[in-house]
């Protein structure tokens, strides 16, 4: 009897235990949907935080590494002197990055192929990854924020966090070619054929280049019927947060933006004096530029004299600087002129950043045009693409207007070659040499001749005029110095904290 009660009972707890389990399960199942539903609709919260370029060495106006400067010294000041925000990532497991700064999310590994503009934008809007399907091409300043500036593409060392994101070299073509779709569109009205075409801002992970390219279509919306083969990393994230500025005019001179929490000059170096006096333009010296070498001295005799009151003034690094960028604008400068006053709407700003294979040059972003030389190549019809539309990102620069539908396109669109334009469009990062010395000596005569063009006054350097280097021998560089200037202008940035 007694038995028969225990296993009476034994049964009843069993039964129990056997519904619980069961309720817990069900629970359980209708959490891990919950869950789910989350992952998929919940956006994460962004930050407009700038990290460190991670650039390691110091050099010297010829490329040489050198042992970093102390303060009085020829080159200090340079990037790799300055430790700014770290680099912070979190491999979730599941295919995807979180900046652990930015709160933005990033596909890890980027599909091989490339992609036609049309194709990346229909490639993110069926992407699913990690159980996220909100995924969007980022924008060009998104981009940059991954960046890592201490690549070099001699040595195979991307210019992207390879512990933590993927990349590769796309076999067959030059290793190059490593641009990559953004969603940010060059905006400036044409100016000739080669400008009616749209272009897309993309970085280059495999040069640590930051150029527009050819999208297929023309500024107007209508398609060309080519884009370039470029790369895609999705991103997902709060949209319209990430290179949005907060700016405060302080009455002093200097500009807080308030987003990133860095100070900067509200005048460029092209007015201000090496006593730190400021020039009008009806003074003689106002908008000229200065080397690279030189500016570097400039920032600290602003240092010295305490320049609108501070000590602690630097050269802004390529991904500070590029923060103020204001993209798809349709006037020049690409700056918010109601904070900020530059000598020339048409210029270059240098960076404290040494350009990663060529390191005799520096960094600097165009808040003008982004300048160069429109050459067709030798094996291509003006204007038209390959049969097969395999033209890389980098072949495609120097590549005509497309073709339109008139009788005679060669003839129509030959008509700019061998002009400067617009090629990369405003923002975009290039590099120029540090000094006159090393490989060239002055400013080439193609450049003084458009710089007179340009300005429409007598160019106000030395040159000279038995410098070999020709509109061609610019185009074909590799290294993105397609208009040598050397002189470019500075603004000063500071921790406004």
């Amino acid at each position: 009897m007694k038995r028969r009660v225990s296993m009476m009972i034994i049964a009843t707890l069993m039964g129990v235990i056997l519904l619980f389990a069961g309720c817990q399960a069900t629970g359980l199942q209708e959490s891990s949907t919950d869950t789910t539903e989350a992952k998929t609709s919940d956006v994460p919260q962004v930050s407009f935080v700038i990290t460190d370029t991670l650039q390691s060495k110091c050099f010297d106006n010829e490329g040489n590494i050198i042992e970093a400067p102390e303060a009085g010294e020829l080159y200090y000041g340079q990037d790799a002197q300055y430790d700014g925000i770290q680099p912070s990532y979190t491999d979730n497991g599941d295919g995807t990055v979180t900046d652990d700064h930015t709160g933005l999310m990033w596909q890890q590994t980027p599909e091989a192929e490339k992609m036609t503009y049309d194709e990346a934008i229909d490639y993110v809007e069926n992407l699913e990854i990690g159980g996220y399907s909100d995924w969007r091409l980022p924008t060009i300043q998104e981009s940059m924020s991954i960046a890592m500036l201490d690549g070099k593409l001699s040595d195979d060392i991307p210019y992207i966090d390879t512990d933590y994101f993927d990349f590769f070299y796309t076999e067959g073509e030059k290793k190059y070619t490593g641009s990559y779709w953004t969603s940010t569109v060059c905006k400036m009205p044409a100016t000739n054929d080669y400008e009616e075409m749209e272009k897309n801002y993309g970085f280059n992970w495999a040069d640590g280049h930051l150029k527009s390219y050819g999208d297929g279509y023309t500024i107007d919306g209508e398609p060309t019927g080519f884009s370039i083969p470029a790369g895609v990393r999705a991103v997902r994230g709060e949209e319209g947060v990430y290179g949005v500025n907060d700016y405060q005019d302080n009455g002093d001179g200097t500009v807080t933006d308030n987003a990133t929490s860095l100070m900067w000059t509200a005048q460029d170096s092209g007015a201000v004096t090496d006593a730190g006096t400021i020039l009008t333009e009806a003074d003689e010296d106002f908008g000229l530029g200065r080397t690279w070498t030189d500016t570097l001295k400039w920032v600290e005799a602003m240092n010295e004299a305490q320049y609108l009151g501070y000590s602690d003034w630097r050269l802004p690094n390529v991904k500070e600087l590029i923060s103020l960028v204001e993209y798809e604008m349709t006037t020049i400068p690409a700056i918010d002129t109601d904070y900020f006053s530059l000598s020339r709407p048409d210029c270059f700003i240098w960076t404290n950043t040494t350009c990663g294979d060529f390191p005799e040059m520096a960094d600097y972003i165009a808040f003008g045009k982004g300048y160069g030389i429109n050459l067709v190549p030798d094996d291509l019809p003006t204007g038209t693409p390959p049969e097969d539309g395999e033209l890389s990102a980098d072949d495609e620069q120097q590549m005509g207007p497309p073709p339109t539908e008139t009788e005679d396109t060669a003839t129509e669109a030959s008509e700019s070659d061998g002009e400067f334009v617009d090629v990369h469009g405003p923002g975009c990062m290039r590099a120029d040499y540090k000094d006159t010395n090393g490989v060239v000596s002055q400013a080439p005569e193609a450049s003084k001749e458009f710089w007179e063009e340009l300005y429409g006054e007598d160019y106000p350097y030395e040159w000279d005029a038995s410098n070999t280097i020709s509109e061609s021998d610019l185009t074909n560089s590799e290294n993105a110095a397609d208009y040598i200037v050397i002189y470019n202008y500075a603004l000063l940035v500071r921790d406004a904290q």
